[in-house]
């Protein structure tokens, strides 16, 4: 098969929608459960060559959550402290394989963004992986394979509409890409850059020891931002994407909304928002509704009389801004990465208030003396990769 019906395009009165391959040969898709449409394929085909890129570059399974064309999070399987697997729901399922583990990470990173994502998984989906995807509310899933547990339990999702892919893992597409708009076609060479250690290597700072454990964050920033529309930033921490900021038009937007992200990744885990005591009726996206207000400005909003009773089973007390400064200051050893250069230092001084200490970046900005000067005040080691990672 070469060509595949969708039910509609980016919208429903987009239509025909279609895949297919113009050179006749086969697609390196089946559809094995459900009705994918457009969007979805755009997230799947994007999400699974990130993850296999992740696994190509750590040796790791990994796993990401991609939602209208950017991931939401992406992560290698490192196994789960006991404060991961809390924050991200998956403390009542017990020891997780590698491949599951990477999806707990991907999807935990950024939950309310993930809430109804497309997943991809770099490793043959096992039963622990499909029943952390059961659960969850996410539109479908693709990877190189599934064991026949791991489809049984996915079959049991909406109903068996539950949209299931599993691609090729040899297909190897074109050296030329093309895409229309506005009937006139477009051609480039696809993206093949591969980021390795020799892409990390001229470091610019007064700091050039960067550790295993960062070389590999740094990798895991550069691969996420290679698929994440532009302008993009990405902060990771122990194998995974902790904040990733996409689409801005502005550098320091990017990194505000992506630094943002990895704060509220981290207060999750604060005593105060471990201790919240929820209604036993309040299912997972809810609380994450509710950590989400909780921890931000408009906190009054669950904790004023008449609100806080159908969320909570105690009022908690105001997380306050002294405080939740004072937790975020232990925050230490995340890894920071763009997708261009860094045009002002103001990106480095909020990157260091979440913790930043290792950045990759291109370099080649008229202000770059700038930029490495304003790290090397916060004892940061930066590296200029000289490649650009645009994607649109």
């Amino acid at each position: 098969m070469n060509e595949l019906q969708l039910k509609y395009g980016c919208n429903p009165n987009q239509k025909p929608s279609r895949i297919y391959m113009e050179n006749g040969q086969e697609l390196p898709v089946r559809v094995l459960l459900g009705k994918p449409g457009y969007i979805n394929f755009l997230d799947a085909l994007n999400g699974w060559q990130l993850v296999r890129e992740l696994k190509e570059a750590t040796g790791l399974p990994a796993a990401t959550s991609f939602k209208h064309v950017s991931p939401a999070g992406a992560a290698v399987g490192l196994p789960l402290d006991d404060t991961l697997a809390k924050i991200y729901w998956v403390d009542d399922l017990g020891k997780l394989s590698p491949l599951a583990c990477a999806y707990a990470r991907a999807r935990g990173a950024d939950r309310m963004s993930s809430f109804g994502d497309f997943i991809s998984l770099s490793d043959i989906c096992d039963a622990d992986t499909a029943r952390l995807i059961k659960r969850e509310v996410s539109d479908g899933v693709i990877a190189p394979g599934y064991t026949e547990e791991a489809l049984n339990i996915l079959k049991q999702k909406k109903n068996g509409n539950y949209n299931v892919i599993q691609i090729d893992p040899d297909y190897e597409p074109e050296a030329l890409e093309k895409k229309q708009v506005y009937g006139i076609t477009f051609e480039q060479g696809r993206n093949k850059l591969d980021i390795n250690q020799e892409l990390l290597s001229n470091l610019v700072t007064k700091n050039k020891n960067v550790p295993e454990h960062a070389l590999i964050d740094m990798k895991i920033a550069l691969i996420t931002l290679k698929y994440t529309q532009s302008n993009s930033v990405c902060f990771v921490k122990d194998g995974q994407a902790i904040g990733i900021g996409a689409g801005q038009q502005s550098r320091v937007h990017c990194t505000r909304l992506a630094g943002n992200k990895a704060d509220n990744w981290f207060l999750r885990q604060a005593p105060q928002v471990l201790g919240l005591q929820f209604t036993d009726a309040l299912g997972r996206a809810e609380r994450d509704n509710a950590i989400d207000v909780y921890i931000g400005d408009e906190c009054m909003d669950i904790l004023a009389e008449g609100a806080w009773e159908k969320i909570f089973k105690t009022r908690p007390a105001v997380f306050t801004r002294e405080e939740k400064r004072a937790w975020l200051d232990q925050m230490t050893d995340v890894t920071l990465g763009s997708d261009a250069f860094f045009p002002f230092a103001d990106n480095i001084e909020r990157a260091h208030k979440s913790g930043v200490r290792y950045i990759a970046q291109p370099g080649g900005s008229v202000r770059d003396d700038l930029v490495i000067e304003c790290c090397d005040k916060y004892d940061m080691a930066m590296a200029f990769t000289g490649i650009r990672l645009f994607h649109h």
